[in-house]
């Protein structure tokens, strides 16, 4: 398995790990979300654990307003991520 089919299986292995806590295994709750950035993302989303920064975050993701972030959303986030880690680390050369 190459280094982007273990990336992809890593992603969503970890979506898969938190899903559902507390209900709908195809979708994040707020609660669920805090705990998976918290837990996965650590450094790079310090502000995870700021109820106000939270609250912003999960608002973005969550574009069709069901009050929960399915895989296609919380892809959207891991991609913007990834592009600013990108940018960060290609300015810094």
């Amino acid at each position: 398995m190459g280094d982007v089919q273990k990336a992809m299986t890593l992603l969503i292995n970890s979506f898969s790990k938190y899903a559902g806590k507390e209900g709908n295994k195809n979708t994040l709750s707020k609660a669920e979300l805090k705990e998976l950035l918290q837990n996965e993302f650590g450094d790079l989303l310090g502000k995870a654990s700021d109820p106000a920064a939270l609250d912003r975050i999960f608002k973005e993701l969550d574009r069709n307003q069901d009050n929960s972030v399915d895989f296609n959303e919380f892809g959207k986030m891991v991609f913007c991520l990834t592009v600013m880690c990108h940018e960060h680390f290609v300015g810094k050369k």
